[in-house]
């Protein structure tokens, strides 16, 4: 196991140096430029999308619409999303690669970068394989459903510094409220944290899931309800519930050193295996612990939020994703009432990849986003097992799902 990653042996605060000094606030460091793109800086770079579903659709349009970049190649399992993205992000007859390996092709053919949006499953192998090629990465978060997959896209990731940028789409740190927020709780204008609140209740995804056509195999039908497919998705506390985890260990400077959990599947029952609740204790560094729930429960829109609150010793955090950002107490700070954080951090971190491409200054934020990815499974491991798993006992075990599709 990575030195990098074994849990905090006392209570003492001593936070391992993921990024070195180059870091910035929202966790992402940028290297000096190696090389400039191309023959001169504003040259359009060319990008190969995988996975056409809804957000491989939405990134793709705003590389259309915020960038220089030219979407050249467009790569999916199936032959109708590869339709459907090509006529909605409005493509001049791109490159396409059908099937669970067209995505080889893709990075092995001429364009600069690529943009990772298939199932959760998949991400490290064709995260691996782009890097392989040279080629840069943006990728959705979760970086993987299981640990193994995380350690793989760790080493891929330190693979890409200094030659290539590896950006993993996380909103919030792109944000400049939620990155003065952050800065605020680490020069200790809380306090000392003492207790964190987390929690993300959703709507069911059922109005996103696909019938069984007559002719449709099993694979096929899993791997269009992915997200109900915990050996693709990672279950939803890691494909859904790694936003708000994430910003905690932001805030906090740390991953949980270990985690009590339950959760169950009451609602969700007539579609694939993920659960519909999670219910977690963390305990974090320096003796805070912090109260994790999410849902997936309601089928209509009800009360919703993605939410990460820290109580210090003198003030409070109350940070929302998409909403308010402040600090109450003897330290009041009114930092906004409600955040563009969905969209206008990803259109930051869209444009930011093209022009770290353009400038040749990368930009890699790996180790932060696989501690989180890390995080989300270990309150995962708790729950499945409703009883205290510790980081070293998650890392040790190394699990790894492995799924035969069958397609």
């Amino acid at each position: 196991m990575n030195g990098s990653f074994a849990p905090h042996s006392s209570g003492k605060h001593e936070r391992r140096d993921f990024l070195g000094s180059s870091a910035t606030a929202a966790g992402l460091l940028i290297l000096a430029p190696k090389t400039v793109f191309g023959s001169q800086a504003n040259s359009a770079v060319e990008v190969g999308i995988i996975g056409c579903g809804g957000r491989g659709n939405l990134i793709g349009g705003f590389l259309t619409q915020h960038t220089t970049a030219r979407i050249v190649a467009i790569a999916d399992v199936f032959q109708d999303k590869l339709d459907a993205t090509q006529q909605k992000l409005g493509l001049n007859a791109p490159r396409t690669y059908k099937g669970l390996r067209g995505y080889q092709q893709m990075v092995g053919s001429k364009l600069d970068a690529v943009v990772i949006e298939s199932s959760d499953y998949f991400h490290p192998e064709q995260a691996a394989a782009a890097v392989s090629a040279g080629k840069h990465v943006f990728i959705a978060k979760p970086l993987a459903p299981d640990v193994a997959g995380c350690l793989d896209v760790l080493e891929t990731g330190r693979r890409a510094k200094g030659k290539l940028s590896f950006l993993v789409d996380f909103q919030s740190r792109a944000r400049p409220v939620f990155q003065d927020a952050a800065a605020r709780v680490h020069r200790g204008e809380l306090g000392r944290p003492v207790v964190c609140q987390i929690y993300y209740p959703a709507v069911d995804l059922m109005s996103y899931s696909w019938e069984r056509k007559p002719g449709m195999s099993e694979g096929e039908y899993r791997l269009r309800n992915w997200y109900f497919e915990r050996r693709l998705c990672g279950d939803f506390i890691v494909n859904q519930s790694i936003h708000v985890v994430d910003m905690a260990n932001w805030y906090l400077q740390a991953h949980p050193v270990k985690a009590f959990g339950s959760g169950g599947r009451i609602v969700r029952n007539k579609i694939g295996d993920v659960w519909d609740h999670f219910l977690v204790d963390f305990w974090y560094p320096n003796e805070v612990k912090a109260n994790f729930m999410a849902t997936q429960l309601v089928r209509v829109r009800g009360f919703g939020d993605m939410c990460v609150r820290v109580y210090g010793s003198e003030s409070t955090l109350d940070s929302h994703y998409n909403g308010l950002v402040k600090i109450l107490g003897p330290n009041p700070w009114n930092g906004t009432e409600k955040d563009d954080t969905f969209t206008g951090g990803a259109i930051t971190n869209v444009k930011d990849f093209i022009e770290s491409i353009q400038t040749g200054r990368y930009l890699n934020n790996v180790e932060p986003a696989v501690e989180s990815n890390l995080s989300v499974i270990l309150g995962r491991t708790a729950a499945y097992r409703g009883g205290v798993v510790t980081w070293d006992e998650m890392i040790r075990e190394k699990e790894k799902f492995v799924m035969d599709l069958n397609l």
